[in-house]
């Protein structure tokens, strides 16, 4: 909205060129997300908590007991966040935020009404699994029927980018649309699955959510996306902001779930930030690049599924239990040190994701 108000005027006032620079837009759309956290997020959690918004507990969950009265829900104001700096700082004319700005509100909603459903129920509950998948399998399935039939992505549309090659783009035909599938309800599970500590997920997605805004940016580039011999998709830069947006609302939220919590984020948030994460993948060609940069959700989904394995084919777990932060948790490790220990490990893995850039 700023960016459609007040570029137009640059011809007047050379000031307001600035406003043609995605760089000086997304440090526009962070701020603005930061501080609309900061401030409202109060507000919302005693809301929260007079309408005694709050999860059920699993009595099998180490923990879970203290947080009985925490509330949930948190997910609406970081999204809010999110879509308030997008619509402020982006041009909404690009079709890659209509795109991104769509996956957030679809996701989002179904999140919230699978935390609804909870709260309603008074425990665990919501959605069952089955509507929920559906959910995300049709959003998905949209995505990759769109991008398949559409210029958006130019040439490269069902082309696979592999990380540490640089010329190797295996085409994928009509494969690729239930690829992008795996992709994005993949990567909106395994952040689901990762929100199970005070921060472990929202300081992950901060991580994770600055990687890929580099990349996007890089992406759109046409000289960077020249020099490093990666795709180059016009107009994807836009996502920058977005992902900015996304950065400066888990900031915000990370001061109010830093363990231990004042609010938990719930399914309408993990949801909806893990299936952006992994639109955002598809949407600049960077999707094998995700296992990289979301380390820590993969790890956290693969102790799932070892597990899940491990006990129908042997009948023994590998784990205390899954996922394996709750592991860690059994062990004796304190909460503070198994979050603070997957975030370093997060920022190892973004880091060896950047590495890729030049090391192909």
């Amino acid at each position: 909205m700023l960016y459609h108000l007040l570029y137009p005027l640059h011809q007047t006032y050379i000031i307001f060129n600035v406003f043609k620079y995605i760089t000086f837009r997304s440090a526009g759309a962070a701020l603005t997300a930061l501080l609309a956290s900061v401030i409202f997020a109060p507000f919302v959690i005693k809301r929260l908590k007079k309408l005694k918004i709050t999860q059920g507990i699993r009595e099998n969950i180490p923990g879970s007991q203290v947080k009985e009265s925490t509330p949930t829900m948190g997910g609406v104001f970081i999204l809010s966040a999110i879509i308030i700096s997008t619509l402020l700082w982006a041009d909404l004319t690009n079709r890659f935020v209509q795109l991104i700005l769509f996956v957030t509100i679809w996701l989002g909603a179904l999140g919230f009404l699978d935390d609804y459903l909870k709260i309603k129920r008074r425990g665990p509950h919501g959605l069952s699994p089955m509507y929920k998948l559906i959910g995300q399998l049709l959003l998905a399935a949209g995505i990759g029927c769109y991008l398949y039939s559409s210029p958006l992505v130019q040439e490269y549309a069902t082309k696979l980018s592999i990380p540490f090659f640089k010329k190797i783009l295996p085409n994928l035909g009509w494969f690729y649309i239930p690829f992008v599938i795996l992709v994005i309800v993949g990567s909106s599970n395994a952040v689901n699955l990762t929100d199970g500590l005070d921060g472990l997920a929202i300081g992950s997605l901060l991580i994770a959510g600055a990687t890929y805004a580099l990349l996007a940016y890089l992406t759109g580039h046409s000289q960077f996306s020249e020099y490093l011999g990666i795709i180059h998709l016009a107009g994807s830069g836009e996502l920058a902001i977005f992902l900015a947006g996304l950065v400066g609302a888990c900031l915000g939220f990370l001061w109010f779930n830093a363990y231990p919590a004042q609010v938990i984020m719930g399914d309408t948030g993990s949801l909806a930030l893990g299936g952006v994460l992994g639109t955002v993948a598809v949407l600049i060609k960077k999707e094998l690049l995700l296992v990289i940069v979301g380390g820590v959700f993969v790890l956290e989904a693969l102790s799932v599924g070892i597990q899940v394995m491990s006990f129908k084919l042997r009948g023994k777990r590998v784990f205390k239990m899954a996922p394996i932060h709750h592991h860690f948790q059994l062990l004796g490790w304190a909460e503070p040190k198994i979050i603070v220990r997957l975030w370093i490990v997060g920022l190892m893995f973004a880091l060896l994701s950047l590495m890729t850039l030049k090391l192909r």
